[in-house]
This record gives C-alpha cells, sequence and structure tokens, in this order.
C-alpha cells in the first residue's frame, strides 16, 4: 500500500506567529499599566480621604470643645504669650481665680497647634490684672503640673480675635489653617459668652471682688 506524502500547506497550524505574540504582549502590557494605575489611583484617593475625615474630626471635636468651654467660662481673662486664657468656672464659689480655675487655649510660640492647657489645683489665688504676665512656662516653673489636650495637633498661623479687651470680652474667634491636599484652608472656631460674670468685676473692671486684692 502507497502511502501519499502531505505538503505542510495541508496541515492546519494552530500555532502564534511571531508578530501575533508580540501584539499579544503589548496589549497585556497595556492591560497591566492602566490596572497598576488605577490601583495606585484609587489608593491615593482612599489617603486622601482617610486624611481629610481625620482633619474634619480634629475640626469638629475642637469646634465642640472651645466652643464649650468660652459659651460657659466667667472670663476671657487674657492672652499672655498670645495664648488665651479663661476663666473656666468659680469651683469653690469664692468669687476669686484659682490656678485650677484657669484654661489656656495654648498655640505654641510658633503658632503650629491648638491645645487646651489645665494646671494642677492649688490654694493659689491670681489676680486678674497679672493674667497677662502668667504664661504657661510661669506656672510651670512655679511648680504646677500641666494636663493638655490637643485640639489641632498640625495647622499654622493660629489666630485669636475678641470683640474687646479682656475682662470684658463678649465674643471670641479663633482661626487656623490646615493643609488638605497641598492647599491651604482656612477655619476659623467662633462662639459667644453665654454667662460672662460682670458682677464680678469690680469699678476699674481689672480684678475680682475686694477679696483678690
Amino acid at each position: 500500500m502507497v502511502k501519499r506524502k502531505r505538503s505542510l500547506s495541508a496541515f492546519n497550524c494552530k500555532g502564534f506567529t511571531l508578530v501575533e505574540l508580540l501584539m499579544a504582549l503589548v496589549v497585556a502590557g497595556i492591560v497591566s499599566a492602566a490596572v497598576v494605575t488605577l490601583a495606585f489611583a484609587v489608593s491615593s484617593a482612599n489617603d486622601v480621604m482617610d486624611n481629610t475625615s481625620q482633619t474634619q474630626a480634629y475640626v469638629r471635636y475642637a469646634t465642640l470643645r472651645i466652643s464649650e468651654l468660652i459659651r460657659h467660662c466667667k472670663f476671657v481673662c487674657g492672652m499672655p504669650g498670645g495664648d488665651l486664657v479663661i476663666w473656666r468656672a468659680d469651683d469653690n464659689g469664692n468669687g476669686q481665680i484659682n490656678v485650677g480655675e484657669l484654661v489656656y487655649i495654648a498655640r505654641g510660640p510658633s503658632r503650629n497647634y491648638l491645645r487646651l492647657c489645665e494646671f494642677s489645683s492649688n490654694n493659689a489665688f491670681v489676680k486678674l490684672s497679672d493674667i497677662d504676665t502668667l504664661t504657661t512656662e510661669w506656672w510651670l516653673s512655679y511648680g504646677c503640673d500641666e494636663t493638655y489636650t490637643q485640639m489641632i495637633p498640625q495647622c499654622s498661623n493660629v489666630e485669636f480675635l475678641l470683640d474687646v479687651l479682656p475682662p470684658n470680652s463678649r465674643f471670641a474667634a479663633i482661626s487656623f489653617d490646615i493643609i488638605e491636599n497641598s492647599v491651604a484652608h482656612r477655619y476659623q472656631i467662633n462662639t459667644a459668652l453665654h454667662s460672662w460674670s460682670g458682677h464680678l468685676l469690680d469699678g476699674t473692671g481689672e480684678v475680682v471682688n475686694s477679696d483678690d486684692d
């Protein structure tokens, strides 16, 4: 029996040509690059959203805490060293300012943070007219222990604005910049005193009742 030879063209070739392989590699590379770019974009967007959410949480907390503090305080006492000093409350009801009743809204020497500073309570009384000279550093050197609560950890250009000079201030505004997505955004906290205790001031408006001399 004689077998006939088939020519190569008679076979149905299932392989890929070199050109087809190169085209497949190019398409695969384009798809891979698109997937990596999309994944990076999604990751970056998530990071930006996380940072923005964290910043907004800080701002909301600071606004609530500081607004409540100023709204219910007795006086805005002064601005020693550029910080804002609040007579939080008359805890012992004696009509005098005690060290432990003061709260410093501190912005730092470089005005790059916002925190609440309080000091260990003791029997030391403070004249209202002296508070403008009593910085947080002075109380630390005096031997008082400091406790602080961070409000805005990273900000800049912190400014305090009062309607009139302490202790007659009835309105306070605190503004600051926060960098978000490489852009500086200006925030401001505005609040007014609801329980200003002007009846405790003497005729000069500088000291709290006669026992505080």
